[in-house]
């Protein structure tokens, strides 16, 4: 099964850390204001997800109890529904609204278009 968001190591890394000191997390990214094209972290059920957004599905890092849900608005996913993403992280300084953001660093989304096979495995026209 193709899967519409993954992580990479240094990611998990800080996804271990970050449960650590915050509890269950989530992702959401939104396509708005306030760094909002990039993915923000927050404890679990602290964003309020709806109709307006989509699962795209759950991040399962080693040594973390519960997966950490990936959410994006549905108009910022008509945008990249092509497109396996990929969470990463850099040094640097995002959004105040993100638990990694005292920590020096920034959570970014590296993406690559699906294949057609993916797409079609995904029901992408």
């Amino acid at each position: 099964m193709v899967e519409k968001v993954l992580l990479t190591d240094a990611a998990a890394e800080w996804l271990r850390r970050l449960t650590e000191m915050h509890g269950p997390l989530m992702f959401h990214q939104s396509g708005g204001c306030c760094d909002g094209s990039s993915p923000m972290c927050y404890p679990d059920g602290e964003f309020i997800t709806g109709s307006a957004d989509v699962h795209l599905g759950d991040l399962v890092v080693d040594g973390v109890d519960d997966p950490i849900g990936f959410w994006m608005s549905a108009n910022q996913y008509e945008y990249w529904k092509h497109t396996q993403l990929t969470v990463d992280v850099v040094k640097g300084r995002g959004s105040g609204f993100s638990v990694e953001a005292p920590e020096g660093v920034r959570f970014l989304i590296r993406s690559r278009l699906f294949t057609d096979k993916e797409s079609a495995e995904l029901g992408l026209p």
